[in-house]
């Protein structure tokens, strides 16, 4: 008589409607996992790392009432139904459940090489949708860039920014990021090699900000805040200067047409068939010292929630990675 192997697994479900989601709204629950009963060309995954992305929070009402949320995430192979995939395989998964453990269709998994040397949360962060987020703006949209030329990244302490300087100054540019504390200002500068910064709560003025850092003007703007400072950056940028990933409205948009300056937004979705690309390239920088990280790791998905709201904040620095426990 065959037994079935059960595992118990916690997990974040979405317990009611909600816009953004709160702990009244995404609650947990543990449920029992059949690991035998799982479809052919699917494995059953036990979650090591989830990545808390800021885009999850306007996302959480896409999901289904009692559906589990789920992002990013690395995990074991526990049990397949896959040739490919073996027990103790190592993977990244798009779609992983914020829970210990999940079943997920093999065919959206790729493995991590074993004797990569690569701490797995990198995976998530550099090597992650912050790392080709930041590779697509400088390697795809901003192209071709000079060196030399004037770089300017709204909140440049955060999980995209932090990459995106690094990846200009590989290219003999001269950058300048703005941060919301003083302490951001020495990190970008100090761990991550920006040639300056500043603090956009204590210099409010932004265009003497701007007039001071950027006498010369802004040839290449990665703006991740939108609203009052893409509209002053936009009264600084050189002709044919180039901006990407705009958040909100400004009023001043006719300084696009006078200065043929090109401003483009992007989903990192579309150019999935380049990640091939900044996968080999941004795992030689990491491996080479070329390019530094800074990964928050908050334990036990319980904590999702607080993790979510501080991507928000100005204490927020660099990437932040749930691990399952």
């Amino acid at each position: 008589m065959s037994t079935t192997t059960v595992v118990e697994s916690r997990e974040r479900y979405v317990a009611a409607y909600a816009p953004e989601g709160t702990s009244d709204h995404l609650k947990m629950r543990t449920v029992s996992l059949a690991q035998d009963a799982i479809p052919e060309q699917h494995v059953v995954l036990e979650t090591l790392f989830i990545s808390v992305e800021p885009y999850l929070r306007g996302r959480i009402a896409l999901f289904n009432l009692k559906e589990v949320v789920s992002a990013f995430g690395v995990g074991r192979v526990i049990r397949s139904k896959d040739i490919d995939y073996n027990e103790g395989d190592i993977v990244i998964c798009p779609s992983t459940s914020f829970a210990e453990y999940c079943v997920v269709p093999s065919q959206i998994l790729r493995k991590v090489e074993p004797n990569a040397g690569i701490p797995l949360p990198e995976y998530l962060s550099l090597l992650g949708i912050s790392g080709f987020a930041a590779w697509v703006g400088m390697e795809v949209i901003a192209e071709p860039i000079k060196g030399g030329s004037n770089v300017f990244i709204s909140a440049a302490a955060g999980a995209v920014g932090i990459y995106a300087g690094q990846l200009a100054k590989l290219k003999g540019c001269r950058v300048v990021g703005s941060t919301g504390t003083d302490d951001k200002v020495r990190l970008i500068q100090e761990e991550f090699g920006y040639d300056d910064a500043f603090n956009y709560h204590t210099q409010t003025d932004f265009d003497a900000a701007l007039s001071k850092y950027f006498p010369d003007g802004i040839a290449i703007y990665s703006d991740n805040v939108g609203g009052k400072m893409l509209e002053v950056v936009l009264n600084h940028v050189n002709k044919h200067a180039k901006v990407w990933t705009e958040r909100e409205g400004v009023r001043n948009l006719l300084n696009l047409i006078g200065k043929e300056v090109k401003m483009q937004g992007y989903m990192v979705s579309s150019y999935l068939d380049r990640f091939g690309d900044f996968a080999k390239e941004m795992e030689s920088h990491l491996k080479q010292g070329k390019i530094g990280s800074k990964i928050k790791i908050i334990h036990r998905i319980e904590n999702f929630l607080e993790s979510l709201g501080s991507l928000f904040t100005s204490s927020n620095i660099g990437k932040v990675v749930i691990q399952v426990e």
